[in-house]
């Protein structure tokens, strides 16, 4: 089999990756959305959370560990509180329901706060941030990977003890919507993934080797033991890990780390949402919003800087790009996708262009 880096139309890649799901057993409705969170964050240069993902979802559909068709099962809920067992169910099929649910009690209240336990991997942070704030409504969400999923150490640490523990907030303003979606450690460990796949090595800066020596090799994140991820802005990053991993663990019932011998790997999730009309107004709250953007952006720049870029900005013009060129995708992840793919009888895009792609095994 020869493959070949190569650019596919998001649109047809969302059905390839919704075709791939659908022959593991996963309902329509629930592939479709599966599928087009993953491309939507290919799109916008999130690769980590894209469709290098699906090859790692099959074998945990297949071992029960991630599990189709799975309602929510709220624990406690009161006016402005919802709870809620995702039952392993897909992340971003969760989020929706649950944000779904929220927006009911943003309405009578103005406020409301969710959690979810047990819940599939979400994707991208901020797609969930952005929706909220997509509504008129301000959102801020936060996960851990209930005390298994262990990659950054402390400063001055070897042994990894809190995850990247991302932080995602979202707030409308009279354009877009303006999101922040960061991890509390200096990269995602997606994006560690994302070279590992594709044999890149990292930059200096992001990893230690278990022995806590600087490395640029993605492979000390999968070997035995397991190198680590820097936090961001060293103990103040790893404080706000703690803070989150506390946060989301304790409130959703889910685990910090270290978490119990045979926790599943899941993502605890919590949301809050502010409705600004229920407080100084949306008018008010835009007006403030736009009113700071364009005073960031009007700011003098050094010579050497072309314009302010602010949280988004890049990943709108690579959205753009791509939805025009096509979704680039790197040889190793096309070549898993497309093994994974044949094991279920189902064939990729044929309009797959540039970089001469082909699978002669498919």
């Amino acid at each position: 089999m020869t493959i070949e880096p190569l650019q596919i139309p998001a649109d047809q890649l969302i059905r390839f990756g919704s075709s791939i799901f659908q022959a593991a057993g996963v309902p329509v409705e629930e592939a479709d959305i599966v599928a087009t969170s993953l491309v939507g964050s290919n799109l916008r240069g999130h690769d980590s959370h894209g469709v290098v993902r699906i090859p790692r979802y099959l074998p945990q559909l297949e071992k029960g560990e991630l599990l189709a068709g799975v309602e929510l099962k709220v624990t406690s809920e009161t006016a402005a509180l919802l709870c809620a067992d995702a039952g392993f169910g897909f992340g971003m099929v969760q989020m929706t329901r649950l944000i779904d649910r929220l927006v009911e009690k943003v309405d009578a209240l103005g406020v409301a706060c969710g959690t979810l336990s047990r819940c599939g991997h979400v994707g991208r942070l901020g797609e969930w941030a952005e929706a909220v704030a997509m509504t008129g409504r301000a959102g801020l969400v936060t996960v851990n990977d209930n005390g298994v999923l262990k990659c950054v150490a402390p400063p001055g640490g070897v042994e990894p003890t809190v995850s990247t523990n991302p932080i995602a907030i979202g707030v409308p303003t009279d354009g877009d919507p303006l999101v922040l979606d960061i991890s509390t450690s200096v990269v995602a460990n997606g994006k560690i993934l994302v070279r590992h796949t594709s044999g890149e090595s990292c930059p200096e800066g992001w990893l230690l080797d278990a022995e806590g020596r600087p490395t640029t090799d993605p492979a000390v994140r999968f070997s035995d033991p397991r190198g680590t991820i820097l936090p961001a802005g060293g103990y103040k990053g790893f404080g706000l890990a703690m803070l989150l991993d506390i946060l989301v663990g304790g409130l959703s019932g889910g685990n910090c780390p270290p978490a119990p011998s045979g926790a599943p790997g899941t993502n605890n999730v919590l949301l809050i949402i502010w409705d600004p009309e229920r407080f100084s107004g949306q008018e008010h709250f835009e007006a403030e919003a736009d009113r700071l953007i364009a005073f960031v952006r009007g700011v003098k720049r050094r010579d050497d800087v072309e314009s302010i870029r602010l949280a988004g900005d890049r990943s709108a013009a690579t959205m753009a790009e791509r939805l025009e060129q096509g979704v680039p995708l790197d040889a190793g992840t096309w070549s898993s996708l497309c093994e994974a793919a044949d094991s279920l009888g189902i064939k990729p895009p044929e309009s797959a262009t540039g970089g001469n792609a082909r699978s002669s095994g498919v």
